[in-house]
């Protein structure tokens, strides 16, 4: 008897299948904050517009303008955030439950909150940044603090990123520092997913590190150009975090723009909670980790300060033996994504890397 005709076998295919959410609508650039509405229209929005900002500063600079231009054409109402946490999320979340769609204006912490409610409530997220302080305002990726460290949650990236750089310019020339330091911090972000990868057989996407190196390099490309402080800083810079951003939802996690500097400024975070902003904490600890890696961190530490970002512990009022802590205790930070700081990093080994930050 014959078993040609028998199919035991089901024949190999290609289940390579991946869904990744992008951006629709990016704009970029002077009094594009104006440019809402049409977005809107072009998204085909309806119900309840329910923008989600800070309170003070925020709200004046573009939390009021942007009720204004929705009010317009939709009912709208708002909540305001001072603090990120699980108990401000929940609010947030009953608040916006009637809302067709979710507009969060302001910085990090506003951005992180906004996207996780939309995200909950499975609505149409807008981000309207106010600073360009990190790769949050784009990605599928937010923060929240917890007595244990920051957790990074997976949400979704907004539907729409509204930047006007009028405003983004105008904020604190620290925030833009900081989003720079943010982005270059992807080159040792890299190299830890390439030594994962090697070492622990981590799947890596090259198209995700392809875009997230590239977005380094032209931050550090242009580190004067920024350093002015002007709307073509502020469009430099917001042009690179959205790129960032997009890296993540490639790779369909944070790992082109996180790795042991990330976890070194999470560590920070614990043991001198709100000294330091989390793009400062990560370009330091991205001088560290190249030094390990046996690269070129010179160039990041001479990028950072053309910026005018910090490149040592004390220019941001973290002592120095609570940053070799942060260094050792980074291996702690999300156990399971591998870097070049889960190698054992013995106490001495630590001070001495925070000694070398201050080397000529």
């Amino acid at each position: 008897m014959s078993a040609d005709g028998i199919k035991l076998l089901k024949t190999p295919v290609l289940d390579k299948s991946k869904w990744m959410q992008l951006p629709r609508d990016v704009i970029i650039g002077h009094d594009v904050i104006e440019q809402i509405p049409k977005v809107c229209e072009d998204l085909g929005l309806s119900g309840q517009a329910f923008v989600i900002s800070g309170g003070g500063t925020t709200m004046k600079v573009a939390g009021d303008r942007v009720l204004a231009l929705l009010e317009s054409q939709f009912d709208t109402d708002y909540f305001l955030v001072d603090a990120i946490n699980p108990e401000t999320i929940a609010k947030a979340q009953k608040a916006a439950a009637n809302a067709g769609f979710i507009v969060g204006v302001g910085g990090g912490k506003v951005i992180d909150t906004a996207k996780i409610v939309s995200f909950n409530l499975d609505r149409v997220f807008l981000s309207v940044p106010t600073a360009a302080s990190h790769d949050g305002i784009a990605s599928s990726r937010a923060s929240v603090p917890s007595k244990g460290g920051s957790v990074s949650l997976q949400a979704h990236p907004p539907t729409a990123l509204i930047a006007d750089t009028k405003i983004i310019a105008a904020a604190p020339r620290r925030l833009l520092a900081s989003g720079c330091a943010d982005v270059i911090s992807n080159y040792t972000a890299i190299l830890d997913w390439e030594l994962s990868h090697r070492l622990r057989g981590e799947p890596v996407s090259e198209y995700a590190m392809a875009l997230a190196r590239m977005t380094a390099e032209i931050t550090v490309k242009n580190a004067g150009v920024i350093r002015l402080n002007t709307e073509e800083s502020a469009w430099t810079v917001v042009k690179a975090l959205v790129s960032s951003g997009v890296a993540m939802s490639i790779a369909g996690s944070s790992r082109p723009a996180s790795g042991g500097e990330h976890k070194f400024s999470h560590a920070l975070d614990q043991l001198a909670p709100g000294v330091g902003l989390h793009g400062e904490q990560c370009g330091i600890g991205s001088i560290v980790t190249m030094y390990l890696h046996g690269g070129d961190w010179r160039e990041i530490r001479t990028s950072l300060q053309t910026i005018g970002a910090p490149t040592t512990p004390a220019e941001i009022g973290i002592d120095d033996e609570t940053a070799a802590k942060a260094l050792v205790m980074a291996r702690e930070i999300r156990p399971e994504r591998f870097t070049i700081l889960d190698m054992g990093i013995t106490d001495e080994v630590a001070r001495n890397l925070i000694r070398m930050l201050y080397m000529e």
